[in-house]
């Protein structure tokens, strides 16, 4: 097998100047890949930080019913007050209530702790 013909113009050395250029370049590339990797182990380390000091999310509490088998409460409204509408999601009941004097207000309930927990009154502009 033959040698392959090398070009003169490979076997030169480079101008001074370029080769200031091409060390520079590589000192530039060399100091950017080890801070990339300093940052990827950063995050890393986080994620593993993270993973083991994570607590599991809580579960929602779901309370026993009473001894008959039916959970039981009172949900005292404001007098002359009627409920147009209902929903229910988790431990929160929102209701929809018309007032004795005939505005509107949603109450959300919470049934965990037995009390209302918020108040919105319902305006026109």
């Amino acid at each position: 097998m033959a040698r392959p013909v090398l070009d003169d113009e490979e076997q030169k050395p480079l101008d001074p100047a370029v080769e200031k250029v091409r060390r520079k370049l590589v000192r530039f590339v060399a100091i950017n890949l080890g801070l990339l990797f300093i940052a990827l182990m950063a995050v890393v380390a986080a994620i593993v930080y993270k993973s083991r000091t994570a607590t599991p999310p809580a579960e929602v509490a779901v309370q026993a019913p009473s001894p008959g088998g039916v959970a039981e409460g009172q949900i005292t409204l404001p007098a002359g007050a009627r409920i147009v509408s209902q929903s229910l999601s988790g431990d929160r009941l929102s209701l929809q209530l018309e007032l004795a004097d005939g505005s509107r207000a949603i109450y959300i309930y919470d049934t965990a702790a037995r009390r209302v927990i918020g108040k919105f009154a319902i305006a026109e502009e």
